[in-house]
């Protein structure tokens, strides 16, 4: 089965061709290029849009999707004390309707490539990882979901009630029968999973070394919460003795098989530190600000040559999943917090939302359009009245983001068309939502 996708300009996230076109063959890249096309089964012309590489999510939780506009101006340990109780109630069904809320959002905003770290699983709740798993396939995004985990609970120091949180045998069981599940390792891979214990806060030391222990033998990746605020930072002080990553250094949580997830509070020498041992980075430009929590140190951490990749983190302290928005932020903040126009130009951001978090996730083959990669590919309309006469379109579409694709192209096949989502219903999505989120309220 071959597509073929042609575009007013295609950039490639190394060059910008005008009336590009990309073939795709079998969920592959087949051939990029400008003038006469070859022959496909299926045509897709969009003449009057601005192709790229399909848009990546770095970070998020799905399930909080049914959670969205909670104390909506509380710090990050606020908001968790009042929304621990209520995520205590989620089961899977709760799981599966606001992942489909949230895959379908995703899609509509040009993401084809989305991880999601999952880590409440209330006792007797059976079926949420697979709840997830379910509805990324059902909807075509190409899948990354975490195992995630808490085990310390208020009784024993840690912040979320006891109520939430597992025995840790039982994690390392779960987690590791997940991974034998569900995990593809092989290139062109729908779905990997993750390993990713919650935070400091969260889990003990010791479970943060056994999910990394049990992570390398399978060898699969490893994602956790990092330096979000300073709240965190006291909190690891005073009972470690270490700041955030000088903890993550001590439990064996750097590599290149580790992303985290914010990075905001790093010193100068932690930020080299990262680049030097190629651990990742998922900025979270508007959960930062929705949380006041701070600005991650971006246009450094991409000077220092470290792997950065953009993540729209849990609906619920971003109430739009919306990669091109996060982009837009990322740019814009690096500016404000540089006091610097030059801080971070539109085209890194966009490398930031492709191929920076593609890196992130381990994926080489994802994030830029090339011959042998992935066939994922968005395109965003530039004749609408956003964006019709603005003289550079990949700057425009940075500092004009738009509100949804045209196209998106996840593997090979089309799953929004004309701005609509082709494999579910939206308004149905949006009546499930809507349903889920009354009954939790209540």
């Amino acid at each position: 089965m071959t597509l073929l996708l042609k575009a007013g300009l295609l950039f490639t996230g190394s060059q910008e061709i005008d009336n590009g076109w990309v073939l795709a063959r079998d969920g592959m890249i087949a051939e990029i290029g400008s003038g006469p096309p070859p022959p496909a089964d299926e045509v897709i012309d969009e003449p009057n849009c601005l192709a790229m590489p399909g848009l990546v999510n770095a970070h998020d939780h799905m399930y909080q999707w049914a959670t969205r506009g909670y104390v909506p101006d509380g710090t990050l340990f606020e908001w968790l004390r009042a929304l621990y109780p209520v995520w205590a109630r989620i089961d899977a069904d709760t799981v599966r309707v606001a992942a489909r809320a949230a895959i379908a959002n995703l899609l509509l905003s040009g993401c084809t490539l989305s991880t999601d770290h999952h880590y409440v699983f209330p006792h007797r709740r059976p079926g949420i990882f697979e709840a997830l798993v379910d509805a990324a396939r059902e909807l075509g995004l190409r899948f990354h979901p975490c195992r995630g985990s808490m085990s310390l609970g208020e009784s024993q120091g840690g912040l979320p009630p006891d109520s939430v949180v597992e025995n840790e045998d039982d994690i390392l069981a779960h987690t590791e029968a997940v991974i034998a599940r569900h995990h593809d390792p092989r290139p062109g891979s729908m779905c990997r999973v993750v390993v990713a214990p919650c935070s400091p806060f969260s889990v003990t030391p010791q479970l943060m070394r056994d999910s990394a222990e049990l992570a390398r033998r399978h060898e699969v990746r490893l994602h956790t919460h990092l330096a979000e605020t300073l709240d965190e930072e006291r909190f690891c002080v005073e009972k470690f003795g270490m700041r955030p990553f000088e903890l993550m250094e001590d439990l064996g949580w750097t590599g290149d098989d580790v992303w985290y997830a914010h990075a905001i509070h790093l010193s100068d020498a932690e930020v080299d530190r990262i680049a030097e041992v190629h651990t990742g980075v998922a900025h979270c430009p508007s959960s930062n600000m929705r949380l006041g929590a701070g600005a991650c140190r971006v246009e450094d951490l991409v000077r220092a040559g470290a792997r950065v990749g953009l993540g729209v983190d849990g609906s619920a302290s971003n109430e739009d999943a919306n990669l091109a928005m996060e982009a837009h932020q990322a740019l814009l903040l690096a500016r404000v917090r540089n006091a610097s126009p030059q801080a971070l130009d539109a085209r890194t951001a966009w490398r930031l939302a492709t191929k920076g978090g593609a890196e992130c996730l381990g994926r080489d083959d994802c994030g830029t359009l090339e011959p042998g990669k992935c066939a994922d590919v968005v395109c965003f309309r530039v004749d609408d009245l956003a964006h019709a006469g603005i003289k550079d379109l990949l700057a425009g579409l940075a500092l004009a983001p738009p509100a949804r694709a045209q196209t998106v192209i996840v593997n090979g096949r089309a799953v929004v068309r004309g701005g609509r989502l082709l494999t579910a219903d939206e308004d149905q999505v949006a009546r499930e939502i809507a349903a889920t989120s009354r009954r939790l309220a209540g």
